[in-house]
């Protein structure tokens, strides 16, 4: 399949590029695994690029009392069934957009809500893996392989006060295309109050620039390129380190 990443891509940037869609697991190591684009900033087809197909698409209750879901899911369609089937603890999967497995894979959350809380075993080329046996913590995991499936804990009572929270946590985010979060945040500190704290909230090269709402969001306020983007990131990381000794650590995936 061919995929033009600055309409597919939520930052809206990117080529044109070849996408082999897998539909069968398999040994795709030399593949990049895309999912949505949430947060990847991508300059050109280098890599071969891979996404999961319509036959990882799916929930499935277990007779176990776990829930099995295809990580080419978007978050959106696993947050509605949790919704609709009164199911609870995945209620943040309502403001953090991709495909389950892309979130697995970054340990994807809103502050101390991650996806890895609620995981019990996850499915790659090699069977099925257990929480247990996976390094994992802020936005990270060592998972190398392309993961399939995800099996979650099942727990009753959705919780609507939860969403409201999530609501009211992405209130001050931006309506521009970004990729999301720029930086990780580093220990005892945020990423927005020091690209803030170096007067970049606000600045722009190009096209691109750092959002005047929220410091660590890039956004693309029209026709933003991927070296402007990149400048950004690392004029920011520069003045950071300078300043304070701290190197920012992208969470935006950078191909």
């Amino acid at each position: 399949m061919t995929i033009d990443f600055a309409k597919y891509s939520s930052i809206g940037i990117g080529p044109i590029c070849d996408v082999l869609e897998i539909d069968a697991i398999g040994d795709y190591s030399d593949y990049y695994i895309i999912g949505r684009a949430n947060n990847l900033l991508i300059g050109n087809c280098d890599t071969k690029l891979a996404v999961l197909g319509k036959a990882f698409d799916y929930i499935q209750l277990g007779d176990d009392g776990l829930i099995y879901v295809g990580c080419a899911t978007k978050s959106s369609k696993l947050f509605n069934y949790t919704k609709k089937h009164n199911l609870a603890n995945l209620e943040f999967l309502s403001h953090l957009p991709g495909t389950i497995g892309g979130l697995i894979k970054m340990n994807a959350g809103l502050k101390e809500w991650e996806i890895f809380n609620h995981i019990v075993k996850i499915k790659t080329k090699d069977g099925y893996i257990s929480k247990d046996d996976i390094k994992y913590g802020y936005r990270t995991t060592n998972i190398k392989d392309i993961v399939y499936e995800a099996v979650f804990s099942l727990n009753s009572g959705f919780d609507r006060q939860k969403v409201e929270i999530f609501t009211k946590m992405r209130s001050n985010q931006p309506k521009e295309k970004s990729a999301g979060s720029c930086f990780k945040n580093p220990v005892g500190d945020y990423a927005g109050r020091l690209i803030e704290s170096v007067g970049l909230k606000g600045y722009k090269i190009g096209d691109m620039g750092f959002s005047q709402i929220h410091a660590n969001f890039l956004v693309n306020y029209g026709n933003g390129t991927y070296e402007d983007a990149l400048s950004l990131i690392e004029l920011a990381q520069s003045k950071i380190l300078k300043q304070y000794g701290i190197k920012l650590e992208p969470e935006v995936i950078i191909l």
